[in-house]
């Protein structure tokens, strides 16, 4: 059973939340403040992390910077952030430093179910079938290891960022637009929602940070103006494309 670590100082929702997704077989369990749920991780094994960015004993950005600077397991652990503050910079700031999705309160339960169940099923893609390594240039992506490496140095992805740079390189030469790109990540448990739009650039943007070796000026995410993104087939002089 997947396990969820809900961060939330509002007890009454969070009792409404745990129980939400207990019914759809999900463990939860719950902290109030920053502080406590980084005790909770550091104790126990979560396969997600529910975040509130207000807390009250700190924000909650700088509760998930903490948890990325943890050691050991715990400091990979998916996050999910809950806002209510609206402020679309939180939510990019978030997205940039690493969280793997947003939920503007008040939403939904089953809304919030579709996203918890879409992190979890990039979890546990790791445990699918080999599938074979691609290489473009001097950029190796592992889809059985989750890896990707340029110049055989491995660079750091989210699970979100991954099952980004994947739905694009096994589509190379090809435009895709931010709706197909949301639809291909999130599958059929999120429907596309205009305001992912922000999003897709974000990751994009954090990509080309990682992968480019001048973001500025990108080869291997190309912007198409007016339609989307396209990954370059051919990136490196010398480079025939993905090979397994």
């Amino acid at each position: 059973m997947a396990r969820v670590l809900l961060i939330e100082d509002d007890v009454r929702l969070a009792g409404m939340v745990a129980d939400y997704i207990r019914a759809a077989g999900i463990d939860a369990a719950h902290a109030s403040t920053g502080g406590a749920g980084l005790a909770e991780l550091q104790r126990g094994s979560f396969d997600l992390v529910l975040l509130d960015l207000m807390l009250p004993d700190g924000d909650g950005l700088d509760v998930f910077r903490r948890i990325r600077a943890m050691r050991g397991p715990a400091a990979q652990t998916p996050v999910i952030m809950l806002t209510a503050r609206g402020d679309p910079l939180d939510k990019v700031i978030g997205l940039e430093i690493g969280a793997e999705d947003y939920v503007a309160k008040p939403f939904e339960p089953r809304e919030l179910l579709a996203r918890i169940r879409v992190v979890l099923r990039r979890g546990q893609s790791t445990t699918a079938s080999r599938t074979p390594s691609m290489r473009f240039g001097r950029l190796e992506i592992d889809p059985e290891s989750r890896a990707v490496r340029v110049d055989g140095s491995e660079r750091q992805l989210t699970s979100r960022q991954f099952d980004l740079l994947v739905a694009m390189a096994e589509r190379a030469g090809r435009v895709l637009s931010r709706e197909q790109l949301a639809e291909l990540v999130g599958g059929e448990a999120q429907a596309y929602d205009p305001s992912l739009d922000r999003s897709i650039d974000v990751h994009i943007a954090r990509l080309r940070s990682l992968l480019e070796d001048d973001p500025k000026s990108p080869r291997r995410i190309i912007t198409v103006r007016g339609a989307g993104y396209v990954f370059a087939k051919v990136q490196d002089e010398g480079s025939a494309g993905a090979k397994a």
